[in-house]
């Protein structure tokens, strides 16, 4: 288990990202109100808005995304619950924890976790399919 003083460590990190993520979405979303003000003369500047607004959304969508887990991660610190496994309740390894310090399952939890967004993915297309 993350001792006080990696625990400090990692909210700092956790607070220096929230910080970056929530300046960069406050900058995607700008790029998107000025895109939305571009003159369109034809469908290739069509085509470009269209391109431009899609991929500053997705960016803005993942960073909220990680955003969410970040702010977890930190009311989790404050409960201090922070490094435990939300699946089998152990404790989160100081390495995963440095690499990824929202992480909310440990290793081997997340493999199991993936595995089963891929069925469920794999299920909902087949069906989708047919």
């Amino acid at each position: 288990m993350a001792n006080k003083n990696q625990i400090d460590e990692l909210k700092t990190i956790l607070l220096q990202r929230k910080e970056s993520l929530s300046q960069n979405i406050h900058n995607s979303i700008d790029s998107i109100d000025q895109l939305k003000n571009q003159d369109i003369n034809d469908d290739l500047d069509y085509a470009d808005f269209v391109s431009d607004s899609f991929t500053e959304g997705m960016i803005a969508n993942h960073q909220l995304d990680e955003l969410k887990q970040i702010e977890e991660a930190l009311k989790k610190i404050k409960a201090g619950t922070y490094g435990i496994c939300d699946m089998c309740g152990i404790n989160i390894p100081i390495g995963r924890l440095k690499a990824k310090p929202f992480a909310k399952f440990c290793t081997e939890c997340r493999t199991v976790f993936e595995q089963e967004n891929l069925k469920r993915a794999k299920a909902w297309l087949e069906e989708f399919i047919r």
